[in-house]
C-alpha cells in the first residue's frame, strides 16, 4: 500500500468492530508487533466504562502503520475479525462523499473482507463495511470509500452489474440521505402500496382484492399468513398510481367492514417507520419536558414501603400536585420517583424544605428533575473542570489516549498500559504529582498505581506502592493526620460510628451545616478513616479512599450501622488484595 504520507502524516489507525472483551492490554500486544507505539486509546462510555467497540493506535512512524494495515485487517480478535483503516482526523472527506461507493444486493455470505478483496484490485480503500443488523447478519448492502474519486468510478463501470456470489450486484456512488429526499422532492411523499390490517382471519387475497378495486387497478394483492396457513389479519394492496392509494388509504381508514374498523395507512420498511416512531417520540418527550420543566422534582433515597400516595401526602403541602409516581421494577420501589407541581414557586420551595428530611428512616434528596443528557452534559463539564485543575495528573482522563512509554528491557519491551485497568466501582482517581506524593484535592482518594518506573527499579515499585497512611501525610501535611495514622480521633467500638465520643452524629443536617471549606466527602472520610485504622490500620487510607466511591446517604447509613460497614470494608480489602496481587504478578 503507498498511500501519500500527506493525508495521514500522524500514522493514526482506527480499529473498529472490537469484541467487547478486548482491553487495551490485548491492543497492545497485538498491534506492538508491527512496530513501537506512541500511544493507544480504547474508547469507552462515559458511565458504564464498556468498550465502544473501536479505538486508535497511534503508531511512531507511517510505515509501522502501514504494515499492521496490510498485515493485521480483519484479524480475528477474541474471535471476531477487526476492521482497520486509517484514522480521518478531517471529517470533511468522510462528509464530502467523494470516492464513496455504495453496493446492494450483496449476497449475505459477503462480509467485510470479502468485499475489501474485491475492490481492493481498483486502488486504495480508505474504508470498507458491510451493513449488519444487531444479531450480526448482513443486511445485504455495503460501503466503500476509496482514495479518490477516479478509482471510485473505476470501479463502478466494472463492477456494477456484475455476480458476486450468484447475485447480481448494484454499484453506484453513495448519495447521503438528505440529498436523496431533495432530489426526489414531492416524489418522496407518493408511495403506491397499502398496509391494511384488524381484518378478520377468513378475509382471502381474493376477498382484500374485491375491497380496493374500487380505487384502481391493483398489481398485486396479499394476505400475511404464518406457515401454518392462519392469517395474521394484515395485508398489503399495491396499486399502479400513486393517486389510486392515497384515495384507499382516505377512504378505508378507520372505515367499519365487518363489524372490524380497519386500520390502512402507507406500507413502509421496517427502518423508515422506525424512524418515524422515533420522530414522534422525541417530540412527544421535548413537549412533556417543556410542560414539567422547573416544575417536576427528582426524589431519591425512598424507602422500599414508600408509595405514590405517601409521596403525594409528603409533598402536598407545598403546592398542588398535578402528579406524584415512585418508580417501580417487578413490584418493588426503585428507590426514587418524581413529583410534579403546578407553578416553580411551589417546586422551589419543595426542594427547599424537603431536601435532607428523615422520611422513615432516611434522608430524601431532593433536586429539579433533568432530562438525561443535560444532566451527563453538567457531569461531563464539572469533570472536566475537575481535571483543568489537576494538570499535574500523569494519566489523561478516560477520554484521552494513554502515553505507552516503553521499557526496554534486553530484547523484550514493557509498557505502562499493563498496569492501566478499567475503573469499577473502587477505582481510585487521586491524582499522583510527578514525586510521587498524592494532591492535597483529593485526600482520601488513593491508589496504587504507580508512577512510571525506570528500568532498574520496576518490579520494586510495583511491589511496594504507597501506603494510604504515607499519602494522607504527603497529602494534608498541616492535618491531625501523620504518617503513623491520625493522632486525635477516638476509635469506635458501639454498634454506631454516629457514637464517637468527641464527634457529633453526622446526617444530613450536620453535613448541611458544616462551614464551607469542608467538604461533606471530607467530614464523612473522617469518620470513616477511624473506624477503618481499627481493623486495617496499615491500609486504612486505601480503604477509606475506596469507600468514598460511594455516595453520601449510603455511607450515612452506613456509618449508622457497623455491621454493613465491615463488610463494605472486607469487600474492598478483597478488591484490593486481588489487583495488588495482580501487579505483583505482572
Amino acid at each position: 500500500m503507498n498511500l501519500s504520507h500527506s493525508i495521514f502524516p500522524i500514522s493514526s489507525l482506527y480499529v473498529g468492530d472490537l469484541h467487547p472483551d478486548v482491553t487495551e492490554g490485548i491492543l497492545y500486544e497485538k498491534f506492538s508487533t508491527a512496530g513501537p507505539l506512541l500511544s493507544l486509546r480504547l474508547c469507552r462510555d462515559t458511565n458504564t466504562r464498556r468498550s465502544l467497540g473501536y479505538a486508535y493506535v497511534n503508531f511512531n512512524n507511517s510505515n509501522d502503520a502501514e504494515r499492521a494495515l496490510d498485515t493485521m485487517n480483519f484479524d480475528l480478535l477474541k474471535g471476531k475479525p477487526i476492521r482497520i483503516m486509517w484514522s480521518q482526523r478531517d471529517p470533511s472527506l468522510r462528509k464530502s462523499g467523494l470516492g464513496n461507493v455504495f453496493i446492494k444486493n450483496l449476497d449475505k455470505s459477503i462480509d467485510n473482507k470479502s468485499l475489501y478483496d474485491t475492490f481492493s484490485a481498483f486502488g486504495n480503500i480508505l474504508s470498507c463495511k458491510v451493513a449488519v443488523d444487531d444479531r450480526g447478519w448482513s443486511k445485504g448492502y455495503g460501503f466503500v470509500h476509496f482514495e479518490n474519486e477516479e478509482i471510485a468510478k473505476k470501479a463502478i463501470e466494472k463492477v456494477n452489474g456484475m455476480l458476486l456470489n450468484g447475485k447480481k450486484v448494484y454499484v453506484g456512488k453513495f448519495i447521503p440521505r438528505a440529498e436523496r429526499e431533495k432530489q426526489l422532492g414531492e416524489k418522496a411523499n407518493m408511495f403506491t402500496n397499502v398496509y391494511v390490517k384488524n381484518f378478520k382471519n377468513d378475509v382471502t387475497d381474493n376477498e382484500l382484492h374485491e375491497m380496493f378495486s374500487k380505487f384502481g387497478n391493483i398489481t398485486s394483492c396479499v394476505v400475511m399468513k404464518t406457515s401454518d396457513g392462519v392469517s395474521k389479519c394484515f395485508g398489503f394492496v399495491a396499486f399502479d398510481n400513486p393517486t389510486s392509494a392515497v384515495n384507499a388509504v382516505n377512504e378505508m381508514n378507520g372505515k367499519e367492514v365487518d363489524d372490524q374498523s380497519l386500520y390502512v395507512t402507507r406500507a413502509q420498511k421496517k427502518s423508515d417507520r422506525q424512524r418515524e416512531l422515533k420522530r414522534q417520540y422525541e417530540q412527544l418527550k421535548s413537549e412533556r419536558y417543556s410542560q414539567c420543566h422547573g416544575v417536576n422534582l427528582f426524589i431519591k433515597n425512598l424507602d422500599d414501603f414508600i408509595d405514590d400516595d405517601r409521596i403525594r401526602k409528603e409533598f402536598s403541602q407545598f403546592g398542588t400536585i398535578t402528579s406524584a409516581k415512585v418508580m417501580m421494577e417487578d413490584g418493588r420501589s426503585k428507590g426514587f420517583g418524581f413529583v410534579c407541581y403546578t407553578s416553580s414557586e411551589e417546586a422551589t420551595k419543595a426542594v427547599t424544605e424537603m431536601n435532607g428530611r428523615m422520611i422513615a428512616s432516611k434522608p430524601l434528596y431532593v433536586a429539579l428533575a433533568q432530562r438525561k443528557e443535560d444532566r451527563k452534559a453538567y457531569l461531563a463539564s464539572q469533570y472536566y473542570q475537575r481535571y483543568r485543575m489537576q494538570q499535574n495528573i500523569p494519566y489523561g482522563p478516560p477520554n484521552l489516549p494513554y502515553v505507552l512509554p516503553t521499557i526496554s528491557h534486553g530484547s523484550r519491551f514493557y509498557n505502562t498500559i499493563n498496569h492501566i485497568r478499567a475503573a469499577p466501582r473502587w477505582a481510585s482517581a487521586a491524582p499522583i504529582r510527578p514525586n510521587g506524593t498524592y494532591a492535597a484535592s483529593c485526600p482520601f482518594r488513593v491508589t496504587s498505581r504507580p508512577s512510571i518506573p525506570n528500568n532498574s527499579n520496576r518490579n520494586s515499585v510495583l511491589a511496594r506502592p504507597i501506603t494510604g497512611q504515607q499519602a494522607i501525610a504527603h497529602s494534608r501535611p498541616n492535618s491531625k493526620y501523620t504518617a503513623n495514622g491520625p493522632s486525635n480521633v477516638t476509635r469506635p467500638t458501639a454498634a454506631s460510628m454516629n457514637n464517637v465520643g468527641d464527634s457529633i452524629p453526622l446526617n444530613i443536617n450536620s453535613l448541611a451545616s458544616s462551614p464551607p471549606p469542608l467538604d461533606q466527602k471530607q467530614v464523612i472520610g473522617e469518620r470513616l478513616f477511624s473506624f477503618v485504622g481499627t481493623i486495617y490500620p496499615e491500609l486504612a487510607g486505601k480503604i477509606t479512599g475506596m469507600l468514598l466511591e460511594i455516595d453520601a446517604s449510603e455511607l450515612l447509613n452506613m456509618i449508622d450501622d457497623q455491621e454493613s460497614l465491615r463488610a463494605k470494608v472486607d469487600e474492598a480489602l478483597a478488591v484490593l488484595q486481588a489487583h495488588q496481587h495482580k501487579l505483583v504478578k505482572d
